[in-house]
């Protein structure tokens, strides 16, 4: 692929301009990572209100197989992304025709389909070192009937949509074959996969980005905390992982985006559960296309964050091995802080938040908050881990933020 280089100008008279499908807050960030190097920007999104959609050049507001907009977008634009997965793959296929679209459609939908995930997990496992957790897949009747005769060994387990499952939606917990059966009629019998239940003792993820030269650089992996199915906490410091475990998820990482010859970000979830071992042994868990929220961190705690990369690997431009230069805690600011013990609306302390050294607020200009949604993220870096785990612990108790017993 030829570069396309920030504020260069094509023979029309054209800007260098890269595109996005997605209005969300991984867009606002990837478009300011964009501008901030010199690029303009178009994002296509229904919302007129989109917190990309009001931050970038060109907001064309359609929905995203409308094909006079993605007409549009591919002649401002001399390459496009994407800030979620469940974008049509046709979409994407079509966009591909006239520009460089990273990552692929075929990649992406991959990651739209558990079924597809694990399959792609388990066959670049040998390379890789890690599978993903025992699972069987529920399409039909006769499968469901199947599972519930013959593989006891599944349960209890987790039964997950294959599709447009995220943050904990999508799944249900189940303990026997007649809870199995219950849970795949609640979920409407729709293709699923029922996933073993391990005995976890931590959470983690590996960003790692890829060149359409095949140049691939990575973050060191962070641990997470989820609370109700939603990221709460990542830790992002050295300790924060037992090294030897970490340097297998990275590794892990950069083997299943090099399998599908990746292009752009990729966030790779891994499990950690006891086998017996000293650290505990590594599962994969899901993938997801794009810049993920357990790497927000790296907007404030490194010289290169994951948008950055995003840009690098669209544009065409070298990948710089990224560095952190500070310990950092990220937590993420849902809706419900909006709101007291009663329910009532309240402004959130961002006095008190914001005079505690290194914090770095980010909102993502929506306007209306509601409980679960993401409304953005605060990162905690300093000096020192003892210091910004203490100043974190301060900012979640101000904040009245969940997962306090994990910082």
């Amino acid at each position: 692929m030829t570069p396309i280089f920030p504020g260069s100008v094509d023979t029309a008279g054209q800007r260098a301009t890269l595109g996005v499908l997605g209005g969300g807050q991984l867009g606002r960030m990837f478009v300011h990572a964009a501008q901030r190097l010199g690029y303009f920007t178009a994002v296509l999104e229904p919302d007129a209100q989109s917190p990309a959609g009001l931050v970038s050049h060109h907001h064309i507001q359609t929905s995203y197989d409308d094909p006079a907009g993605l007409a549009e977008l591919a002649q401002l634009c001399q390459a496009i992304t994407t800030e979620f997965e469940n974008v049509p793959a046709q979409t994407l296929q079509m966009l591909a025709q006239t520009r460089p679209v990273a990552p692929s459609a075929a990649v992406v939908g991959i990651a739209q389909n558990r079924i597809e995930e694990k399959a792609h997990f388990a066959a670049c496992a040998e390379v890789s070192g890690v599978t993903c957790a025992p699972y069987a897949v529920i399409e039909t009747p006769a499968q469901l009937q199947v599972v519930q005769a013959e593989r006891a060994d599944l349960l209890p387990g987790i039964l997950k949509t294959a599709r447009m499952g995220y943050d904990g939606k999508g799944q249900i917990r189940v303990k026997s074959a007649d809870e199995l059966a219950a849970a795949w009629a609640e979920l409407g019998g729709v293709a699923c996969v029922l996933e073993k239940m391990l005995p976890l003792t931590a959470e983690c993820s590996v960003l790692v980005a890829r060149g359409w030269d095949g140049q691939v650089v990575s973050f060191a992996p962070q641990r997470n905390v989820h609370e109700a199915g939603i990221l709460a906490v990542t830790h992002a410091y050295e300790g924060a992982m037992p090294a030897a475990l970490a340097e297998r998820a990275r590794e892990a990482a950069v083997a299943i985006a090099q399998h599908i010859s990746y292009v752009g970000v990729l966030c790779v979830e891994f499990f950690v559960v006891e086998d017996g071992s000293e650290h505990g042994g590594l599962v994969v868990n899901e993938m997801a296309p794009r810049p993920h929220n357990s790497g927000h961190y790296t907007i404030d705690a490194c010289d290169v964050s994951q948008f950055d990369l995003q840009v690098h690997a669209m544009a065409g431009l070298p990948m710089p091995q990224p560095r952190q230069h500070s310990p950092a805690i990220m937590l993420n600011l849902l809706g419900d802080v909006w709101f007291n013990a009663d329910g009532q609306p309240q402004e959130p302390d961002w006095y008190a938040v914001l005079s505690l050294p290194g914090t770095h607020l980010h909102l993502y200009g929506k306007l209306e908050a509601r409980a679960g949604r993401k409304m953005g993220h605060l990162t905690i870096t300093g000096p020192d881990v003892a210091g910004v785990k203490a100043v974190a612990h301060r900012a979640a108790e101000l904040l009245g933020l969940p997962g306090l017993d994990a910082i």
